[in-house]
């Protein structure tokens, strides 16, 4: 799976949190790397299949509230093209997502 998907929905945060520093997101290169954002959390994904995968296996290392952090998680890109899956902290929370494609346009304004 490759492409960037925007982070819509995370049930078990607040709602405003996903969006607390900048638009969350999780970014795959189709070649298992990628990265995401929300909250205070980033992380870079690791061994995250290819481009043609619809399910994927990850793991992280990054940062919440700027403390080490790392875990892994999963994703499965449904027949609609959202994504949905969760990040799991090593020894602590799960974060469930929702996303749809970002669909970014370079045009200038």
């Amino acid at each position: 799976m490759k492409g960037k998907w925007r982070i819509t929905n995370m049930p078990d945060y607040e709602e405003d949190y996903p969006d607390m520093v900048e638009p969350a997101y999780i970014l795959s290169d189709g070649k298992g790397a990628g990265e995401f954002v929300f909250g205070c959390v980033t992380g870079g994904i690791y061994g995250a299949g290819d481009e043609t995968a619809t399910e994927v296996d990850f793991m992280w290392d990054g940062n919440d509230e700027m403390d080490p952090a790392n875990g892994g998680g999963s994703a499965t890109l449904k027949p609609d093209a959202t994504l949905t899956g969760q990040i799991r902290f090593q020894r602590g929370d799960e974060a469930v997502f929702i996303e749809r494609p970002w669909n970014t346009s370079s045009t200038a304004c």
